[in-house]
């Protein structure tokens, strides 16, 4: 199997042959330096153990990796049907590891197409990379059994995702995060990887479910509330925002912004407002 695919042609080639662009209302950025999908698929964890399940694999370039790092199973979720001439041809040398979807991310069952547990990897496309991220911390605090996430992000997000407490960058989706998971960024990608170059630069980030945390997590949707409201508002304290919390029982005065708090504390403010 590994010689098959190392005897495609490049991305670059079939994507000519087969009159593919990236589009723009997809949030398309193909990416297709070998060295970084390779880096990128490496970085999964136990991937020859894994079933993977990829989010917009466009012209497969990533997709490929996946399969030459030895994935036990690829499940790919394209909404793109275009794409479908090229990711065929890599199905078929594939010897029944690599399966298409065509279908949006935002709506596909993944626990049910991928059989069980799962490890997502993905070149997330630009304009839905955090919703699906979202979505994905929602899953796993109910129980849906992702192993790890391996996802590449505008920098500014990436840096989003792993800020801590007091960072400019600090907000909902780093206290989403903490809360569920253990979460860094393995490594930056240059704009210029990129086909069409973005005018931002990339990151790697690696999102490991954290066992212990999910066991405490209460309700999810208090959290992002609580966070949605106090956040939407950083830059005003607490107690202008929530006039009718005593935030004495917190351990607060009510002075601290939303950047102050801790993920710890946003979780302890969320299970006793929602008791």
């Amino acid at each position: 199997m590994t010689d098959k695919l190392k005897s495609l042609p490049p991305v670059s080639e079939m994507m000519r042959e087969s009159g593919l662009e990236p589009k723009k209302q997809f949030g398309q950025n193909f990416l297709f330096d070998l060295n970084l999908t390779g880096r990128i698929a490496r970085s999964v964890p136990n991937i020859e153990k894994s079933t993977v399940v990829e989010v917009g694999p466009g012209p497969g370039g990533l997709s490929r990796a996946l399969l030459l790092a030895g994935a036990r199973k690829l499940i790919a979720i394209e909404k793109d049907k275009t794409t479908e001439p090229i990711l065929s041809q890599i199905v078929a040398v594939a010897d029944g590891r690599f399966d298409v979807v065509y279908d949006d991310a935002l709506r596909v069952d993944m626990e049910k197409i991928a059989g069980g547990e799962f490890s997502i990897c993905a070149n997330l496309p630009y304009n839905v990379g955090t919703e699906l991220l979202i979505n994905w911390l929602h899953d796993i605090a109910r129980g849906v059994p992702i192993k790890s996430m391996t996802l590449m992000f505008q920098r500014e997000v990436a840096e989003r995702i792993v800020a801590k407490t007091g960072d400019d960058a600090y907000g909902r989706l780093a206290v989403l995060t903490s809360l569920i998971a253990d979460a860094k960024i393995l490594f930056g990608v240059p704009s210029a990887a990129f086909v069409p170059r973005p005018r931002v630069e990339s990151a790697v980030v690696q999102i490991i479910p954290n066992a212990s945390k999910i066991k405490n997590i209460g309700d999810i949707n208090a959290i992002e509330n609580l966070t949605g409201k106090l956040f939407g508002m950083r830059r005003k304290m607490i107690r202008g925002i929530m006039r009718d919390v005593d935030w004495n029982i917190f351990g607060l005065n009510g002075t601290e912004r939303a950047e102050d708090i801790t993920p710890e504390k946003f979780l302890e403010i969320s299970k006793k407002l929602v008791a």
